[in-house]
């Protein structure tokens, strides 16, 4: 049979000639030597030690590892970035040699059946860069030390077989000081003092999960309500008194979310306990580690004042990371390229199950406004990728991670959810779970399961949607014979210029000037059809095919039902239909049918008395974009007052609190003019206030940021009073983001050196200050890095997490509004020699700098 060149370089890794010779180990950890691993390689157990020394940059670590093996033959063990000193197989000593991350476990020393490594190593800690992460806390000086392992990090900090498919049992041993909380994936087993100073904890071994979902947390955390009826919640100390009045709330929402989702998966929950950890600068919102989840602390502590959208956004951010438990912990994906089985169904299953615990939160109108637009944003562009994603090497994991797989693969689900039915689809997910507990599935089995219990072939679906990428534009068009309706066809195309086509399923709205409107279920699998049940019914004012939200794709209304809606917006009662609407309004800007400065007029006539905070926030971001994006600073000076205005009116004296916030928000991000900046002023130095609000040192310094940006000649002197009055905690990190605004280039330039050479900078005081350091009115003053910044990011995906990548992209190209800055970034990705995957994550965000200078060129004043 004829092999691959890359199976053959991996065969001659793994198979020793006659003679003896060696061949080198690969970078990485390559589907081959996966594949090959998890066919000999069986009954992993961990017995890991670690001793944790306050403030030092190394952790010592012992290791005992068994496993079964099918056959005798030389295995690699990943481990990369540490030292071993000794090592030893079966009890006989062996030199440990690391190259490209691995250690080869030599043929002589190994046997069929049970097998047994011990190691003694030490590994890196440190404030960033590194899987074990040291968090220095300036309010009390205290330390706080925690892992994060996922894709392949975990061997970085000791040997192991790093891949998904290969699910171990662990058990923990950790040193550390006798002041110290410990928490892990399972509950302490044993607790014994080591010596006067330091105590030893031993925890109980856990069942069989992935390398990746093995965690540990340690340092003076207080633990919230010792209840055994609610999940354990843990906080640094500094933090416990915020976390007693903001948090029980997520421990609730937690149990009630466990009772809801072991009932609709018919599987108890599969862990023997349930933390949350909250984690400071934590570098995704969570990570949901077997029966310890790590929640970032800022997304549960709330360092702006709240409203009710950012209590229910934490509550899906905690429902997400508990559904894990079944989808990714329980069954686990075989390989990355299936991400989307455990980040698509976790985000969809949070909505579904917060629909369900609070049915009055309008929990799918949320999800609209949450999940579609970043999914679309993506997907209309030519660095769009499908949902399933090749990954040759887990060293290439990190490219699978974004909004295809966080936002598009749910909303996907949820157009499944409508065809098959919802009780179809809760059996589907419980025959998968059912099939796979605590092992490895892919996307075909989950297909599977769904096929098995609606009796409903969805090869083209799955095909369609998880294979391809893009997305079909649905198309209406429609006339009236009178007063009824004489014929309605949608039609689809490729919006990325194709020939596909997809199956769509799809509610369609006929609104009616009085009386309820028609809505009619719509199946498209061609390139058009006719909806003969339209026919005959009232002529309408308005068509929408995407009522309720249930397909995926860009839904533009025809011209004539957009200018009906946009006549009439004001009055559609239904808070649902009313977002979608506003939403494809905007869509028609983006695609330069439509002109800003029409949003901009549409929002001004509107949002006075628009109701609801989450659609007056959205609206009011879009129309920031639109004045500091898609229109010239003519137009913008023009309209931009009548917004600073209203927004001080409506922060004022709107008679909900929500309300309120969202416009005081909007202030800060839309004030320009002197009037505006002194309104900000003013709240800094407490001449004005928000009634009920009290601002919290992140709004603050937000409004310190801003006058910064904007040259305010009063900045300075408000910017040392607010670091004085804010010297602790997130003060310095506030501080540093907020310097970065400073509209000079001496500033640009110290900050562009410290993100690139200052490696104790940590990674999140960045990315937060990214924001600053392109601030919308600075173009001229950072597109000079524009060209370095692109440069850097091949480091930049080797070196650091894996959201940080696109934050960098898209805060230096979306810093950007000019042709030259356009052909700049053109210009890097004809001629740069980069991955596919940075060449795709580059077409990916410079879309929306295409998209600016169309739209400027095409609606210049």
């Amino acid at each position: 049979m004829l092999l691959s060149a890359r199976t053959l370089g991996i065969l001659c890794l793994l198979l020793m000639t006659a003679a003896g010779a060696r061949a080198s180990a690969p970078a990485g950890i390559p589907r081959e030597l996966a594949r090959q691993r998890a066919a000999q390689i069986s009954g992993v157990r961990y017995h890991l030690k670690f001793r944790l020394t306050p403030h030092a940059d190394a952790a010592a670590g012992t290791e005992e590892l068994t496993f079964a093996l099918r056959t005798p033959q030389p295995l690699l063990l990943d481990f990369r970035d540490g030292t071993i000193s000794t090592l030893s197989v079966n009890g006989v000593a062996i030199e440990p040699r690391i190259e490209n991350g691995h250690v080869e476990l030599p043929t002589g020393q190994l046997r069929t059946g049970q097998n047994t490594v011990h190691a003694q190593f030490t590994v890196h800690v440190a404030p960033a860069g590194k899987p074990i992460t040291r968090y220095e806390d300036h309010d009390d000086n205290s330390e706080y030390i925690y892992t994060l392992f996922v894709p392949m990090d975990a061997s970085m900090a000791f040997p192991c077989f790093d891949q998904p498919d290969l699910k171990g049992r662990f058990q923990l041993e950790l040193i550390a000081p006798a002041n110290w909380t410990v928490i892990s994936n399972t509950a302490p087993e044993t607790e014994s003092d080591e010596t006067s100073e330091q105590r030893r904890t031993v925890f109980h071994e856990t069942l069989p999960i992935s390398t990746y979902l093995f965690a540990f947390a340690a340092g003076p955390f207080r633990r919230l309500n010792e209840s055994p009826e609610m999940p354990g919640l843990y906080v640094r100390a500094s933090r416990f008194e915020q976390a007693q009045r903001e948090a029980p709330e997520v421990q609730e929402i937690a149990a009630e979310g466990i009772r809801y989702l072991s009932g609709y998966f018919a599987q108890p929950f599969p862990f023997p306990k349930y933390d949350m950890v909250l984690i400071p600068e934590l570098a995704y919102g969570g990570m949901e580690h077997a029966g310890a989840t790590f929640l970032r602390e800022q997304s549960v502590l709330f360092r702006t004042a709240p409203t009710h959208t950012d209590r229910l956004n934490r509550d899906i951010l905690v429902l997400h990371e508990l559904t894990h438990q079944w989808f990714g912990d329980l069954v686990t994906m075989r390989w990355f390229d299936d991400l989307w089985l455990k980040e698509g169904f976790a985000q969809y299953m949070a909505y579904q199950t917060l629909a369900s615990l609070k049915p009055d939160e309008s929990v799918w109108k949320r999800f609209y406004e949450s999940i579609k637009p970043a999914a679309y944003e993506i997907d209309s562009t030519e660095g769009t990728t499908p949902i399933y994603q090749d990954i040759p090497n887990l060293a290439d994991a990190k490219s699978a991670y974004g909004a295809i797989v966080y936002s598009k693969a749910p909303a996907v689900l949820k157009q499944l959810a409508f065809v098959l039915g919802p009780e179809n689809f809760r059996n589907g997910l419980r025959l998968y779970l059912k099939g796979h507990a605590y092992s490895n599935a892919e996307w075909s089995d989950l297909v599977r399961a769904f096929e098995q219990v609606s009796g409903r072939s969805l090869d083209r679906w799955a095909d369609m949607w998880i294979r391809h990428r893009g997305m079909p534009q649905v198309d209406v068009e429609w006339s009236c014979d009178g007063a009824s309706l004489r014929r309605l066809t949608l039609s689809q195309h490729d919006v990325l210029g194709g020939s596909d086509t997809w199956p769509i399923a799809s509610q369609v709205l006929l609104a009616e000037p009085d009386g309820q409107p028609l809505r009619l279920r719509v199946e498209l699998d061609k390139s058009s059809a006719a909806v003969a049940d339209a026919v005959g019914k009232p002529c309408p004012p308005f068509v929408f095919a995407n009522d309720q939200d249930f397909a995926y794709g860009r839904f533009l209304l025809d011209p004539a039902s957009r200018a009906a809606v946009m006549s009439r917006l004001g009055d559609v009662h239904d808070l649902f239909l009313r977002t979608l609407l506003w939403g494809s309004v905007w869509d028609s800007v983006r695609q330069a049918d439509l002109g800003p400065r029409d949003y901009i007029g549409l929002a001004q006539r509107l949002l006075p008395a628009e109701t609801d905070p989450s659609l007056t926030a959205s609206i009011l971001s879009h129309t920031a974009t639109a004045l500091h994006r898609y229109v010239y600073a003519r137009t913008r000076t023009e309209l931009a007052p009548a917004f600073e205005r209203m927004a001080a009116d409506r922060m004022l004296q709107d008679r909900d609190q929500d309300l309120r916030i969202t416009w005081f928000r909007a202030l800060g991000n839309l004030a320009e003019t002197p009037p505006g900046l002194a309104r900000l002023e003013a709240l800094l130095n407490g001449r004005l206030s928000v009634p009920g609000v009290e601002l919290r040192p992140l709004d603050r310094w937000r409004l310190v940021t801003a006058l910064i940006a904007l040259g305010d000649p009063y900045a300075q002197e408000i910017f040392e009073a607010e670091r004085a009055r804010d010297p602790g905690g997130d003060g310095p990190e506030y501080a540093y983001a907020a310097e970065a605004a400073r509209p000079d280039a001496a500033s640009k330039g110290k900050y562009f050196e410290d993100y690139l050479h200052n490696a104790s900078r940590p990674e999140d005081w960045i990315a937060q200050s990214l924001g600053a350091f392109n601030y919308w009115n600075q173009s001229d003053l950072t597109k000079p890095y524009l060209k370095t910044a692109l440069e850097e990011l091949p480091e930049i995906k080797r070196n650091r997490k894996i959201f940080f990548l696109m934050s960098w992209l898209g805060a230096f190209i979306d810093g950007q509004r000019s042709p030259e800055a356009q052909a700049e970034v053109h210009q890097y990705l004809r001629t740069a020699t980069i991955d596919p995957d940075l060449r795709l994550k580059i077409l990916q965000v410079v879309d929306e700098l295409d998209r600016t200078v169309k739209i400027r060129n095409k609606y210049a004043p």
